[in-house]
């Protein structure tokens, strides 16, 4: 069975930083895109990074370009999120899966709804 375990939120004041991470346990790591996700209450979950299986591409949502860098071991099966100058929107409930790869990038949307995990959650409050 595919399993996803998220950690490393918490909470953090305005501009301030975090390191999520997410480990994989089930599959062939390096088959696979991994995406982080994030959904705030009242609102649909929405992708924020996306790294492929090579890690040679990557996919950041326009909010986070610049501030959010993703990253992955393959030997550990396990995909980081670092996220810096972190804002009340980025406010949410994190997850990831694995996601389709198109022509060597991510298809963000195209994500393995049966491998979430429970998530980490992410508060940005002074």
């Amino acid at each position: 069975q595919w399993q996803f375990v998220e950690s490393g939120g918490g909470l953090v004041q305005p501009g301030g930083s975090l390191r999520l991470s997410c480990a994989g346990s089930g599959f062939i790591a390096d088959r696979y895109a991994i995406g982080w996700f994030r959904q705030a209450p009242g609102k649909e979950r929405e992708g924020v990074a996306c790294i492929v299986s090579s890690g040679q591409n990557t996919y950041y949502a326009n909010s986070v370009k610049d501030r959010f860098t993703i990253s992955r071991d393959n030997a550990k099966s396990t995909v980081y999120l670092q996220m810096n100058s972190l804002e009340p929107e980025d406010s949410s409930v994190y997850f990831c899966t694995a996601v389709r790869e198109l022509e060597g990038h991510c298809a963000i949307r195209a994500w393995r709804a049966d491998a979430w995990g429970q998530g980490t959650q992410v508060t940005v409050s002074s």
